[in-house]
């Protein structure tokens, strides 16, 4: 099973470009020059993903050229990293290195676990690594395309094709990298063993249900009511941001990053649940879905 997540994970990231490239020149071609152009921009997000990915190649001794700025211009810079075993960074980076030279690829750690089944340790955290940047650049890009287009299947042109073929992949990649998250960061904790496959399929059934009907219930809303759905989700975002600085996470150091941490964490957790703290999760859950509970019935009664 560990070899197929690999594989899968790199499926899902063909389709879903190829898809999201269809859906511009669809609205290109029909002369939706507003759709195209938010399409685009949904693009803009992902860049931080790129920016984060030059800090790392600086921090590692290697500063960007033409080319490599070129490729993160083009969103494939995540694509290619630096492999300096000797370096001694001073920002926190990934842990992947292969041994193909003095560069190694997205696709060939994910080969690499692909082909050794995700036994070898260094791998294995290699791959973890490699899993965090995927559900970064997925909740930074993918769900914003997500929400897009589904509100243009349900609102503007249901019976469009290709935003719904769209829609449908980006929904399927997201609940993919956080089922792929979960998966590899149960697999760094030592003793634990690889799911098996009928656990990562429901698990894989629960996080396409959950951000399905999120996005839906967004997207009747939004027909609805039209700007009232920013009232609802900043609501929930800000219950969940104090939620989250009650909780006195340590994952970022500075206060500065801290406070943004919980900001863009608690914008997440409008749609899905991230465990960000070791231990017991349960009752973490169950305030989460208590909260959300509590939004729906508030904006079941506005």
């Amino acid at each position: 099973m560990r070899g197929a997540v690999p594989r899968l994970s790199l499926v899902l990231l063909a389709a879903e470009s190829g898809a999201r490239l269809c859906a511009i020149i669809h609205y290109l071609v029909r002369g939706q020059l507003g759709w195209f152009g938010l399409t685009i921009a949904c693009l803009v997000p992902g860049y931080a993903a790129q920016l984060l990915s030059i800090l790392w190649f600086r921090a590692d001794g290697h500063p960007p050229g033409c080319w490599l700025l070129a490729l993160h211009l083009l969103q494939l810079g995540l694509w290619k990293r630096p492999h300096n075993p000797g370096a001694a960074p001073n920002l926190p980076k990934p842990g992947w290195a292969s041994c193909h030279g003095d560069s190694c690829r997205y696709w060939d750690v994910l080969r690499a676990a692909a082909e050794m089944g995700g036994g070898a340790g260094e791998v294995l955290a290699q791959l973890g690594d490699v899993c965090v940047l995927r559900l970064l650049e997925a909740l930074l890009q993918t769900l914003p395309h997500l929400l897009l287009q589904a509100y243009v299947v349900v609102a503007v042109d249901p019976a469009g094709f290709i935003p719904g073929v769209s829609a449908g992949l980006s929904l399927l990649s997201l609940a993919w990298a956080l089922v792929s998250y979960s998966h590899f960061t149960c697999l760094l904790r030592p003793g634990h063993l690889s799911p098996p496959a009928a656990v990562i399929l429901c698990l894989l059934l629960w996080r396409t249900g959950m951000l399905g009907t999120r996005v839906l219930a967004l997207v009747l809303f939004a027909r609805l009511y039209s700007f009232w759905v920013f009232a609802v989700a900043g609501v929930h975002w800000l219950l969940m941001s104090f939620w989250l600085v009650a909780q006195q996470t340590d994952i970022v150091a500075q206060p500065c990053r801290w406070r943004l941490f919980n900001c863009l964490l608690g914008a997440v957790y409008i749609f899905c649940y991230i465990n960000v703290r070791p231990g017991p999760s349960k009752t973490r859950v169950a305030v989460f879905y208590a909260v959300s509970t509590w939004n729906i019935l508030h904006s079941t009664w506005m």
